[in-house]
């Protein structure tokens, strides 16, 4: 909107976002949200909401269904007519696309596009610029369709293969399912009958250069054996358009319209970021990446997955893509970076946020242009009030003069983002309230707003206690336990508030660490102590007096050196392992892995495998925690009993 030079002064000082309003849309959760222009739709299970953005309005709901027995899913936005914009919205029960006229009638078109059969659809995308979309199904297949609207006597059997109409208005129809070749001209509600669309692309109307999709990549993702969760268009003044697919078997590939032949794949498989966590331009320490990795594994369960979003900047250079190191900004042309990482957004935050679905919001709003004259015509009344001079000579055609003086506020571009197990939305700009001298004292305390209903771990209160642990030689206990023994191993029985735990210790390949970990025991400073760090998909970390993962030394006082030997290493579930604070940090702090974690070779030291027990290990990791990974309830050490191996 159109604002005075005083009150863009006020909001530079006091940058930041505007609440506006909401809307109670659905009785459920809202499978999509869909933008066009000034156009909103968001898409329930059993309704569309149709909302006016510049007007801050929600316009119409509907809820007329092709069959009360489907549920609405998917919807992008398309222009069928002039002046009039359609959606089209997928069902998940079928691979059916419904279509409906958002902008006038708001009722279905009586049309369904049927290219998918019955494999749901997954992906929705809108070419602008060709006026088609790209849908995308669960069995592979991408499909491209022409989305604009005609009657039979203008696209002919183009769509008759690929389009189901169903009709309903008897006056204009043969019986077949087609308008009459010899009616007259039908009227608008009449044409919104007959709105037949979903037919095959062109060499002249949309610029391919392919025949056949055998002669495209277009069934890539089918002999991949996997599918579409994400679809992006990005445009490059009118050179070139591509599409980016974002697969569910974590790769992003980026394909060329013209010729749907794939440009460039990206992996972005957790396996691939296993070998590259700790190098340029990540540089995350085995800890870090081992809870972000956690966070990736939990997320991409089959009774989860949610979809991971890509998006392409206004020039269509830079390729957006929400990733587990944080928001990636590609730049996918071959020049001057070809393929090139040129930044991560989020990076820091992505330790605990994991963002999923994007928008970018590139520049200024569009200003109503009867806006800006109502408040040009309010700034000339209010000079005429305090002016001295009665008239101005030259009054007539001030008021267009004034609406163009009208100042607009530059907008910052904004990133906006949502979270995977979050319940609010992130919003990134190029404004950093921290190197902000202007800012006012509390601006960080007044950035963030927290407005979601609390839940029970927000209502726990973190906080630890204990002391630090009596430190203690160890020395000679190893050997003579090792003697009564196998005299290569020992075993330790931890016995917790919820079992007992049996560890194998690897006495002869890392005996510095086993006498740490014994002469602990035998001193009972590991006893009473909780368990502070619990993550689902990773591990779960004790040993820590103070309980908040901050204390603990060795059984000599201080740190202590690593044990790396070749032949253990994190490859399975269940492996004992110490904790630390980087090379050669250790103290009295421990882990046991709840799954093979490869990247933390070299980094900690394995020094124990679980031998019995690993049910009770699973119980505590999946204990619900509180923002801080400690357990909501508490879960400690009662003592640990050493024993010889056997």
């Amino acid at each position: 909107s159109a604002t005075s030079t005083q009150q863009q002064q006020q909001q530079q000082q006091q940058p930041g976002l505007e609440f506006v309003k909401s809307f109670t849309a659905h009785a459920g959760p809202v499978h999509c949200l869909a933008m066009q222009d000034d156009w909103c739709a968001s898409v329930g299970a059993d309704e569309i909401q149709i909302y006016q953005v510049q007007m801050f309005d929600s316009l119409e709901m509907i809820q007329t269904k092709p069959s009360p027995n489907v549920t609405f899913s998917l919807a992008t936005w398309f222009p069928y007519q002039p002046g009039q914009a359609a959606l089209a919205v997928s069902v998940r029960e079928s691979g059916s696309i419904y279509l409906y006229d958002a902008t006038v009638t708001h009722a279905w078109l009586n049309c369904v596009v049927t290219r998918h059969g019955s494999h749901p659809v997954t992906a929705l995308c809108h070419n602008a610029q060709q006026n088609c979309i790209i849908s995308a199904d669960a069995a592979g297949i991408l499909e491209l369709w022409d989305c604009t609207a005609g009657t039979n006597s203008s696209s002919g059997s183009r769509t008759q293969q690929t389009t189901t109409t169903p009709t309903t208005n008897q006056d204009n129809d043969n019986g077949n399912g087609h308008d009459d070749e010899n009616a007259t001209t039908p009227t608008i509600d009449q044409q919104q009958q007959s709105i037949q669309v979903g037919g095959s692309l062109t060499t002249k109307k949309h610029g391919i250069t392919y025949s056949s999709k055998l002669d495209t990549d277009l069934y890539h993702l089918v002999k991949k054996k996997t599918f579409a969760t994400s679809i992006a268009m990005g445009y490059n003044n009118n050179q070139q358009t591509v599409f980016a697919v974002y697969g569910n078997d974590h790769r992003l590939r980026l394909f060329d319209f013209a010729t749907a032949k794939i440009l460039v794949t990206y992996d972005e498989r957790l396996a691939t970021y296993d070998k590259i966590y700790d190098q340029k331009p990540f540089h995350l320490d085995a800890m870090e990446y081992g809870v972000r990795a956690a966070k990736e594994r939990q997320m991409h369960l089959p009774e989860i997955q949610p979809p991971s979003r890509v998006a392409f900047d206004p020039s269509g250079r830079y390729l957006l893509v929400s990733t587990l190191m944080g928001i990636k900004v590609i730049e996918w042309r071959p020049k001057p970076h070809p393929n090139k990482v040129m930044g991560i957004i989020g990076q820091e935050d992505a330790s605990q946020i994991r963002f999923t679905q994007i928008c970018l919001c590139p520049g200024p709003p569009v200003v109503d242009k009867q806006l800006e004259l109502a408040l040009a015509s309010q700034q000339k009344s209010s000079r005429a009030a305090s002016s001295s001079s009665a008239n101005h000579p030259n009054d007539r055609g001030r008021g267009t003069e004034d609406a163009a003086a009208v100042v607009v506020p530059k907008s910052d571009a904004l990133l906006v983002a949502l979270a995977y197990d979050q319940r609010r939305f992130y919003v990134f700009s190029h404004y950093n309230v921290v190197t902000d001298a202007t800012a006012p004292p509390d601006i960080l305390t007044r950035r963030d707003v927290f407005n979601e209903a609390p839940n029970a771990d927000d209502y726990v209160a973190t906080g630890g206690g204990g002391g630090a642990g009596d430190a203690l030689d160890g020395n000679g206990a190893v050997a003579s336990l090792l003697r009564g023994g196998n005299g290569t191993t020992l075993t330790a029985i931890m016995r917790t508030t919820v079992g007992d735990i049996y560890l194998q210790l690897f006495a002869k390949q890392t005996p510095k660490t086993v006498e740490n970990f014994v002469g602990h025991a035998q001193t009972k400073y590991y006893d009473n102590i909780i368990f502070h760090r619990v993550l689902k998909g990773f591990m779960i970390q004790t040993g820590d007096p103070l309980g908040d993962g901050t204390g603990g030394e060795s059984i000599w006082g201080g740190e202590f050196d690593d044990e790396f030997v070749s032949g253990l290493r994190h490859d399975r579930a269940f492996t004992l392992s110490m904790a630390n604070a980087g090379p050669n940090t250790n103290g009295s702090q421990f882990f046991i892995t709840t799954v093979p974690t490869p990247w933390l070779d070299q980094k900690h030291t394995v020094f124990g495998r679980v031998i019995r027990g690993m049910d009770l290990c699973t119980l505590i990791e999946n204990r619900k925690t509180d923002r801080f990974d400690k357990p909501l309830e508490e879960i400690s050490i009662v003592t640990i009993d050493i024993e010889p191996g056997r």
